[in-house]
């Protein structure tokens, strides 16, 4: 049986494709023999990441390096694109010294298919370059050029230099290059006919990034195309056409790639994630796994991450990271987000950060990536993004949660990332049926929005700074479980009393209660509408509910008064039932008024004032 190496199948299949694209336009038989574009194939290699390491070290040694990708999970490496008799001087010259392996050979460009090389360039179907100007042919004589002036020799006898080499030498005039003449239009739009929908795509995308172009990306070059083309070519200094040439379009999508320049886009194979993609190595590196998550941090001075997400999972589970991932620290609230069918975008940005996550779902595993990059500098990240989600490969297996950091793990935490906190947490409860909440003032001070109990939105109806006291209504109609009842009896002194508060400002899903003594009905300096408690209070309990013995409602625990003055830890201060009855009356809110007496149990005490009781959160 026959046997092949793996570089020879790749350059026999790769020849095949070559020979077919040939075969399939007789008509052009004769130009390809002659001055078809033609590549010289350097190199193949089964997978990116090794494809663009060789790429990146014969771009040290030769120029025109470019690498495409050959289909079958194969890449391919090669120089030009040259004309087909430059292309055999080239093959022959890296040959004869070593530079190129001896089974490289002449490569047409049906073989190729996506660009990885240089990254975000997409020359395939610009026309022929020149080889290497310094080429050595083997005879001292630099490699021909087609755009090299015309040089005139006066006459002479030429026998006066037949046996004189140095003076034939001496005799050739130096040879000044100068820049390559421009296509005419028409020869433009001849060029441009060879572009395929791809290419014609990008050209789109690249106008539209440079703010000259604004309808749909779709390949065709209608009116909409060839006045943005116009637009471009007159504020870059060129005649305007409507019509790019050959150089015109190189330099737009140079300038189209020039934002990724600094950033050293590279492959990155992760193989326990089970993803290769491209990521800006200048800015991040790998740091750690967190199932889902693979984290890279930053390394640069733009402070960006990037976070490989990869796990087992059907929908629920897409539908379940979808809702976590809203949670995090990392996906600010603002902005646009969609779960559809089997994938999901979110796209959040504060006032530091833009996060971009796109995930999807295919054969029993999630994957995708998330972006996090500094606020300002749009264009590069919208690039940035592009390119990572058009490289992203998915390759065999998914992170493995059984093989997580237990050591590392933490309440505020998910898989390592920061759950997004409130900017400040506090106690506050239902006073009526409808849902309306008595709370701190404290608590609804320069919020972006707030939230009950975490999830459900709320909005100011009065808020008296004076007093201390602010009232919310829900975004949605809600039933409480219980409503305080306040007590119409003045309260005895010395009495027990207790607060319910979220005393940990929400780490506990629960409110507590907290027990003391009704010091006095009066504050420090005979305030009539204060309270004072022999109780030692927490932040998070401010805006909870004051109870007596009976469980009826004495009125709402205040913020601990600042300044110089430092009270002792036990002494707190309530704000009395009757001045929360006359604010919730001026703003239109019905009370209830408490119709029992007795000591409940302190059980049903514990349960009746955690069903009122509510966490008021005020986000940024």
């Amino acid at each position: 049986m026959m046997r092949f190496s793996p570089a020879l199948l790749v350059l026999i299949w790769t020849f095949t494709l070559g020979t077919l694209a040939s075969l399939g336009t007789p008509h052009r038989s004769h130009a390809q023999a002659s001055d078809a574009v033609v590549w010289v194939q350097i190199e193949a290699q089964p997978s990116l990441a090794a494809a663009t390491d060789r790429a990146r070290a014969y771009a040290t040694l030769l120029q025109d390096v470019n690498g495409f990708a050959l289909g079958g999970g194969w890449y391919g490496i090669a120089v030009g694109p040259y004309r087909r008799a430059d292309a055999e001087l080239v093959l022959r010259s890296y040959r004869r010294d070593g530079l190129v392996p001896n089974d490289s050979f002449i490569q047409f460009s049906g073989a190729f298919r996506q660009q990885f090389w240089p990254v975000g360039a997409n020359i395939l179907n610009r026309g022929v370059i020149d080889p290497p100007a310094s080429l050595d042919l083997g005879n001292g004589t630099p490699a021909p050029s087609e755009e090299a002036p015309a040089v005139t020799i006066s006459p002479q006898d030429d026998s006066d230099l037949a046996d004189d080499p140095a003076a034939q030498t001496a005799a050739q005039p130096d040879v000044i290059p100068v820049a390559p003449a421009d296509e005419t239009p028409a020869e433009a739009r001849r060029s441009e006919q060879e572009l395929d929908r791809d290419a014609r795509m990008e050209l789109q995308v690249a106008l539209q990034w440079a703010g000259f172009y604004t309808s749909t990306i779709d390949g065709a070059f209608g009116r909409g195309t060839r006045r943005s083309m116009g637009a471009w070519q007159a504020a870059n200094g060129y005649a305007e056409t409507g019509i790019l040439t050959s150089l015109q379009r190189r330099e737009l999508l140079r300038q189209y790639n020039a934002v990724l320049a600094d950033l050293d886009l590279q492959p990155v194979r992760d193989e326990r994630a089970g993803i290769e993609i491209l990521m800006p190595r200048a800015e991040v590196e790998f740091v750690e796994y967190e199932p889902p998550f693979a984290h890279y941090n930053a390394v640069g001075d733009r402070g960006a991450r990037v976070l490989l997400i990869s796990q087992e999972g059907d929908q629920d589970s897409l539908r379940g990271l979808y809702d976590i991932m809203q949670t995090l620290a990392i996906v600010p609230e603002e902005g646009p987000r969609e779960l559809s069918g089997n994938s999901f975008e979110l796209i959040g940005e504060d006032g530091h950060i833009v996060s971009q996550t796109q995930v999807s779902l295919r054969d029993g595993k999630i994957k995708g990536f998330t972006l996090i990059w500094p606020v300002g500098d749009e264009d590069r990240r919208r690039r940035l993004v592009a390119e990572m989600a058009k490289s992203l490969t998915r390759l065999p297996g998914v992170l493995d949660p059984a093989r997580a950091d237990l050591e590392a793990q933490s309440i505020d935490l998910v898989a390592g990332l920061q759950i997004r906190r409130p900017k400040i947490a506090r106690s506050g409860f239902f006073i009526n049926s409808g849902g309306v909440v008595a709370t701190t003032s404290q608590a609804v001070q320069s919020c972006r929005r707030l939230t009950l109990d975490g999830d459900t939105e709320a909005h100011v109806v009065l808020d008296d700074t004076a007093s201390g006291v602010a009232l919310l209504q829900p975004s949605k109609p809600i039933a409480p479980l219980a409503v305080a009842r306040f007590s119409p009896e003045v309260p005895r002194l010395q009495s027990e009393i207790s607060v319910a508060g979220y005393s940990y400002e929400g780490v506990l899903s629960a409110a507590t209660l907290t027990f003391g003594t009704l010091a006095d009905l009066r504050g420090l300096q005979g305030e009539e509408h204060l309270s004072r408690l022999a109780l030692k209070s927490l932040p998070g309990d401010v805006g909870g509910p004051v109870f007596d013995a009976s469980g009826n409602v004495l009125g709402m625990l205040l913020p601990r008064p600042g300044g110089a003055q430092q009270l002792p830890e036990e002494v707190s201060f309530a704000l009395d039932r009757e001045r929360i009855a006359k604010l919730a009356k001026d703003a239109g809110v019905t009370l209830e008024t408490a119709d029992e007496a007795g000591s409940p149990a302190p059980r049903d005490l514990a349960r009746e004032a955690q069903n009122m009781t509510v966490l008021v959160s005020c986000w940024e």
